[in-house]
């Protein structure tokens, strides 16, 4: 189903947000003097971000790591917290009555009477919202959740170390200051939005972003292309990326479908940067060259990111940083393997008390051996 497009210059923007608020792309592990009113910045360092948290969770997978921690949780996310991540990543949509709220599926599954149903999440009040799951206050019992695979399976929503739901605004409260917030834009790719519809939507997240974020790096990101170009015409402090599966799917909106479409969305409506499916960019790598000519920011997500190796190959492609769901193996490897040097091709001395302590310098690839590399990769990833 097409989406219906939005004139954005007839959007309206945000009066009750500040021009001069505050933002920098940085966290206490990023360096600070990102400038937002322009196409051109730069992520000052290459970023890990944790998905959903600590990881996405895949009820049908045999690997425990993938159901350890209950997805787009408050617990999640301050389990990232531990590790040297820069941002965390979540699904943002909104209740009934207008209150943000995290959760990644279109609908909410449950079980009443032996049987399983589903309501959207955008037509629950947040009180009926937050009865689903773990409760917070002693001796209430949340109603079942239940997840519905790919392939129509449905499963009990059962993870090692579950938490309850949570709001938009207890996330700014609650989650270790040092992350950084990439807030999804989260709409169902069946519905056609009208425009009123996404400007309500979006004020209500940008209200609760504006109150409560403070020196919290925000980035706001989406598969939606009106939404995106919507959330800048309303504000111009935080910047935003458009979310892309970079020509791994099609949808009938042509907005979606490849990275130079992507590309001239951002460009057209002054956006910062594309979030690209990883096998998008590895299929199609010269895309990559484009993007850093455009002078655009380049996110990817998707489970080769989960693979140190493959996230290696992207920091030399040119990539500015990945969405991962093996969050410690991830920043341990991207720690071991892309490290500042001193000079181009040395290694790096550092000390530790009296002792030196040789640092692996950054392997060096001829043009030649990397244009071989990002041939032979769309030949290994079969459409």
């Amino acid at each position: 189903m097409a989406l219906k497009a939005v004139h954005v210059s007839d959007v309206p923007n945000l009066d009750q947000v500040p021009e001069n608020a505050s933002f920098t792309l940085y966290s206490t592990r990023c360096s600070k003097g990102v400038d937002v009113g322009r196409i051109g910045f730069k992520i000052p360092k290459f970023m890990v971000v944790g998905h959903r948290g600590s990881g996405m969770n895949i009820l049908q997978a045999s690997d425990r790591r993938m159901k350890a921690i209950k997805e787009n949780s408050l617990l999640s996310f301050n389990s990232a917290a531990q590790f040297p991540i820069d941002f965390i990543e979540f699904d943002v949509q909104v209740t009934k009555d207008d209150c943000p709220v995290i959760f990644h599926d279109n609908s909410i599954l449950s079980e009443e009477n032996g049987t399983v149903y589903e309501k959207r999440v955008t037509e629950l009040s947040l009180s009926e919202f937050l009865r689903y799951g773990p409760q917070r206050e002693p001796g209430n019992v949340g109603k079942s959740l239940f997840r519905k695979t790919k392939e129509g399976n449905i499963l009990s929503w059962s993870v090692e170390k579950d938490d309850s739901l949570c709001t938009l605004e207890e996330s700014f409260q609650l989650v270790n200051p040092s992350l950084g917030f990439n807030i999804e834009l989260k709409f169902d790719d069946h519905i056609v939005y009208q425009q009123e519809h996404l400007i309500h939507v979006l004020r209500a997240i940008l209200k609760v972003v504006f109150e409560h974020a403070k020196d919290r790096p925000i980035i706001f990101s989406t598969f939606q292309p009106d939404a995106a170009l919507i959330v800048r015409k309303l504000q111009s402090t935080y910047p935003v990326f458009f979310l892309t599966n970079g020509g791994t799917e099609i949808f009938c909106d042509v907005r979606r479908n490849s990275l130079e479409e992507a590309m001239k969305l951002c460009l057209e409506g002054g956006l910062q940067g594309i979030v690209s499916e990883v096998k998008g960019i590895f299929r199609n790598p010269g895309a990559v060259t484009k993007i850093i000519e455009a002078k655009l920011s380049l996110l990817t997500y998707g489970k080769l990111n989960n693979v140190p190796e493959a996230v290696y190959l992207q920091h030399l492609m040119g990539v500015e940083g990945v969405i991962v769901d093996l969050v410690q193996e991830i920043t341990e490897s991207v720690s071991d393997m892309i490290k500042p040097l001193r000079e181009e091709g040395e290694e790096e001395i550092q000390l530790e008390g009296e002792e030196q302590v040789q640092v692996k310098a950054k392997p060096q690839f001829s043009e030649k051996e990397l244009s071989f590399l990002l041939k032979l990769i769309p030949e290994l990833i079969q459409l």
